[in-house]
């Protein structure tokens, strides 16, 4: 698993695996040598982080089935303890180590952002707005998880790159305005609280996934946030009342397997391949496939405006894509022809 995980190292590896071979750095086989090495690395890090996407745009409707059964202090608790309970079994079945020491830090921040912060905040905020308002504003976390990761892990994003992430941000803006006529209300508060906790958890989850394989990222975390959860639920069951049906299992069951554990576990793996900042933009598509989803499991009405904001959003996507590849193809030949410079005796 950790090989897998390290796509984006063995990558930079793969372009210098021979430098003797190559005696000048701008000679053909050094510029073919870069441009094959990063695509498949791109190319498998794009789908782990699009299946994340997927995953992610299912999480608001699958929230609005649970709180048909359970309250949203039960809920939230009741998916983090069935997620650490999954994931702490990978873990000890696979036998996997204890975390470095170093890591631990960065661990209960992924937990505090990703399995505590952004749930509840979010699922509190479901309690008086719609599924496709709250995913919309949400759509605003592409660009606040790329400007945290670039102060973060380092990673410096071309100008092309950033200015199609402000572009696709204005588009969910100008969508959120039209959708709720202008008024901030109290779950807007929520939400954007729950953007800012959950940028954090995917800087910090992405850079850790450099270092360890992303199952383990999340696993970690959640069985770092198990005794709270755990806490949680006895106080807040009690208090709560439950109403078991099918949609409300459903809906618990999804949020806590698909969304918190698989979902992480595909997305972070992808951040690792793909970097960051080029990662979180996927996301944009993200607020419109909730509200599909939305439509489809909920009846929510969709709105004549969102085809027009899909389009514009998937544009941006395609941009912030294709500078990302480009700058990791300009960093590949750089870095070749660095190592195939002869030396000098």
């Amino acid at each position: 698993m950790r090989a897998e995980n390290s796509a984006t190292r063995t990558s930079a590896i793969a372009v210098v695996a021979d430098p003797a071979i190559t005696p000048h750095p701008t000679s053909a086989a050094t510029c073919m040598a870069a441009s094959a090495a990063v695509p498949p690395a791109g190319r498998s890090g794009t789908v782990l982080a699009g299946l994340g996407v997927v995953a992610f745009s299912l999480t608001f409707p699958a929230t609005a089935w649970g709180l048909e059964s359970f309250g949203p202090w039960s809920l939230v608790a009741l998916r983090s303890v069935l997620a650490a309970l999954v994931a702490g079994g990978v873990l000890l079945a696979a036998r996997v180590p204890l975390p470095a020491r170093r890591h631990w830090a960065g661990l209960v921040v992924v937990g505090g952002g990703v399995v505590v912060g952004f749930p509840l905040l979010t699922t509190l905020a479901l309690q008086t707005s719609t599924t496709s308002h709250a995913a919309v504003v949400v759509g605003l976390l592409p660009l606040t998880t790329a400007v945290l990761g670039s102060l973060r892990t380092g990673e410096r994003p071309s100008r092309a790159f950033w200015i199609a992430a402000l572009a696709g941000a204005a588009v969910v803006i100008a969508f959120t305005v039209q959708q709720s006529g202008g008024a901030l209300t109290t779950g807007d508060l929520y939400l954007f609280g729950a953007l800012l906790v959950c940028a954090a958890g995917y800087t910090e989850g992405g850079r850790l996934a450099r270092v360890m394989p992303g199952w383990q990222v999340i696993g970690w975390a959640l069985v770092l946030c198990l005794p709270l959860a755990v806490a949680g639920s006895l106080v807040a069951l009690p208090l709560e009342p439950v109403h078991l049906n099918g949609h409300g299992v459903l809906g618990l069951v999804w949020v806590a397997a698909g969304s918190t554990f698989l979902g992480l576990y595909v997305w972070y793996r992808g951040m690792a391949a793909i970097g960051v900042a080029r990662a979180s933009q996927l996301q944009l598509a993200q607020p419109l496939l909730t509200l599909v989803w939305s439509f489809l499991l909920l009846g929510e009405e969709l709105s004549a405006a969102a085809p027009v904001a899909a389009v514009a959003v998937l544009v941006c996507i395609a941009a912030t894509q294709r500078a990302g590849r480009r700058a990791g193809r300009e960093a590949g030949t750089v870095r070749s022809g660095r190592e195939s410079r002869p030396v000098r005796s």
